[in-house]
C-alpha cells in the first residue's frame, strides 16, 4: 500500500503534536518501507497562509486543542481552505481533561466537507493551557501507549478495508454553544478580553512574540498586546523568567474552579 503519511497540528504548548506526531509515527513504523512524515505545524500566523491541499495518496493525522468545547474559531477560516481530494484522515483533539464536548465532530465534519474520507477520530487529554497541575504532564507514558495501540488500529484498517464507512463520532448537531464560565453568583462571564501581565523580571528576550499564535505579542515591547489573545498560555508557560500571568478574577475563579471540579483523570476516547 502506497500511501503518504502527513500530520498537521495547532499546538501552542506542545501537547497535540505530542499526540499527533505519536500517531503518525506509530503508522509509519508498521510498514516494510522507510516512511518519510511530511509535518504541517501551523501553530503561527505566518504558516496558516500557506495553501495545502492532498491527494488520494495521502493520510493526514491532523490536531487542534479544545477551546471553549469546540475547535477553536480563529482557525475555522483556515481548516476550511485545506483540500483533501479523498484523502485519508483522522481528526484528533486535545482537552485538558473538563470535556471535548463537540469538537471531536465539528472537526470531522470539517475535513468531510473539504473532501476528506475519516477512518478514525480520537480525543485525549493534555495539561490544561490554563493551569500546571490539571492534568499535569500529560500526555503522558499511559496516553502515549494508548497513542501506539491507536496507531496500530489505524494502520490495519488502512490496509484490510478499502471500503471506508463513514464514521461515528461522538457529539452533538447542531454544535453546543462555546462554553462559559461563570462568576460567584452563577452569571457567565466573558473572559476572551483577558490578557496575560508582564512582571518586572522580563529578561525582553522576545520568545513570547515569536510564540504567540495570533501574533500578537508586540515584539518591540513584550508588555503590549497588539491583537487578541486566545489563552493558549505558550507566552506563560514558556516564558524562561516566568515573568508573564493572568490577574483577571474571573479568569483566576475558572481556573481554580477547573482544578478543583476536573481533577479526577479522563482517559482517551477512540473512535474507529
Amino acid at each position: 500500500m502506497d500511501k503518504r503519511i502527513n500530520t498537521m497540528y495547532f499546538s501552542p504548548t506542545g501537547t497535540t503534536e505530542k499526540i499527533v506526531s505519536g500517531i503518525a509515527k506509530m503508522i509509519a513504523e508498521n510498514f516494510d518501507r522507510e516512511i518519510t512524515i511530511n509535518n504541517i505545524d501551523f501553530t503561527l500566523p505566518e504558516n496558516r497562509k500557506e495553501i495545502v491541499s492532498f491527494s488520494g495518496e495521502d493520510v493526514v493525522i491532523i490536531g487542534v486543542p479544545v477551546y471553549a468545547g469546540r475547535v477553536p474559531n480563529v482557525l475555522l477560516k483556515y481548516l476550511n481552505s485545506i483540500a483533501g481530494n479523498g484523502a485519508l484522515a483522522v481528526p484528533v483533539v486535545v482537552y485538558g481533561n473538563r470535556n471535548y464536548d463537540d469538537a471531536l465532530i465539528e472537526l470531522k465534519d470539517i475535513l468531510e466537507l473539504n473532501g476528506f474520507k475519516i477512518i478514525a477520530g480520537g480525543a485525549f487529554i493534555g495539561e490544561h493551557s490554563f493551569s500546571k497541575i490539571l492534568a499535569k504532564d500529560r500526555p503522558d507514558e499511559k496516553d502515549m501507549a494508548v497513542v501506539k495501540d491507536f496507531a496500530i488500529q489505524i494502520y490495519v484498517k488502512m490496509t484490510t478495508k478499502y471500503n471506508i464507512q463513514p464514521l461515528f463520532i461522538k457529539g452533538n448537531r447542531p454544535y453546543g454553544k462555546y462554553y462559559m464560565p461563570k462568576n460567584e453568583k452563577g452569571i457567565p462571564v466573558d473572559i476572551r478580553r483577558v490578557a496575560p501581565k508582564t512582571t518586572g523580571d522580563c529578561i525582553d528576550c522576545k520568545l513570547c512574540a515569536n510564540i504567540c499564535p495570533m501574533g500578537s505579542i508586540d515584539y518591540e515591547d513584550v508588555s503590549k498586546l497588539n491583537g487578541i489573545c486566545i489563552k493558549c498560555c505558550a507566552c506563560v508557560k514558556k516564558c524562561p523568567a516566568q515573568a508573564k500571568f493572568y490577574d483577571d478574577k474571573d479568569y483566576l475563579r475558572h481556573k481554580l474552579e477547573l482544578e478543583v471540579g476536573f481533577a479526577d483523570r479522563r482517559e482517551p476516547e477512540l473512535f474507529l
